[in-house]
């Protein structure tokens, strides 16, 4: 059996096939027009196969160079694929965590100097993403989801169910009163700022008020950060899970508006990828975030009940 070819040489010949000529793929490559043509040679002198047919205007494929070319482009990318991966990949210094953009913001971030200072060995690094993460590429070590649970190939633990509360700006007052609404009745005749997460019929419905109108929403994000802002802004008011406006509340930044509250149907879960035992940075991360939510569950935030069960 041959070698394999060099990489150098297999690069120069696909970038020549991909772009139809030694000149385009030197410029791609930034290296010289003669060190291609010498890659190109070495490459059919490994083979002992011509790929490509020599004319006045240039390099021209033949069949079989052709076919290879497609074969090589796929393996190059796989390489290319897979380096990444390899790079993505934790370190044993490092603890990668994946979860959603607004519980990376206002729940886990303030939260997260302790663990430094309980692990100050780690370097942290979070992967934010509306999407959900897949494990199976090893590119994290944990994940913070919302769900029902029942991922398959994941260990699970669930972390806390949530609520949906109303908050406004202390700043936020509309004429002719000037003063932040009361009733439910003024809360669903204000401009709301809304979500895909957003319950205002099952919070109508438990505060026993009309739903507002769709003219009532002033405007809707698909990403709870974009919600909170706005607020914060003194737009317009949200109905909002608690656990992502309690800092902003304890600051005294926004305020809760009505005492009536709905569940949120999505508890927050701490997945990894399932295996007999759990490496250093998982189990210092599992042990910690209990601490953490049994601390946030203790100081009045939310009225659910963690529940730490895989």
């Amino acid at each position: 059996m041959k070698a394999i070819p060099p990489l150098t040489a297999l690069r120069c010949f696909e970038a020549v096939a991909r772009l139809g000529g030694v000149t385009h793929a030197a410029r791609e490559l930034h290296v010289t027009h003669s060190a291609v043509s010498q890659q190109i040679k070495v490459l059919e002198d490994t083979m002992g196969v011509a790929l490509f047919v020599r004319e006045a205007r240039g390099l021209r494929l033949t069949e079989e160079g052709r076919l290879y070319a497609l074969d090589i482009r796929i393996a190059l990318r796989d390489i290319t694929q897979a380096t990444r991966r390899a790079q993505a990949r934790p370190q044993e210094s490092e603890l990668v965590i994946a979860t959603l953009p607004s519980f990376a913001q206002h729940w886990l971030v303030p939260r997260l100097a302790s663990f430094r200072e309980a692990h100050p060995y780690y370097r942290v690094r979070l992967l934010t993403s509306l999407q959900i993460e897949d494990f199976r590429q090893g590119g994290c070590d944990v994940g913070i989801r919302m769900g029902q649970g029942h991922w398959p190939e994941l260990a699970q633990q669930k972390l806390f169910d949530d609520e949906m509360i109303v908050v406004a700006a202390p700043h936020f007052a509309l004429a002719p009163n000037g003063r932040l609404p009361v009733s439910a009745e003024d809360i669903v005749g204000c401009p709301l700022i809304s979500s895909p997460d957003t319950q205002w019929a099952e919070w109508c419905q438990a505060a026993r008020v009309a739903v507002p109108a769709a003219g009532s929403v002033v405007l809707s994000a698909n990403d709870s950060n974009i919600v909170i802002s706005t607020v914060l802004l003194g737009q317009g008011i949200a109905l909002e899970r608690r656990s992502l406006v309690a800092h902003a509340m304890a600051r005294g930044e926004l305020v809760q508006i009505s005492e009536v509250c709905v569940p949120y149907p999505y508890p927050y879960w701490l997945v990894w990828q399932q295996r007999e035992t759990l490496n250093a940075r998982q189990a210092h991360f599992t042990q910690w975030i209990g601490g953490q939510v049994d601390a946030y569950l203790r100081s009045g935030h939310s009225s659910a009940v963690s529940v730490h069960a895989v």
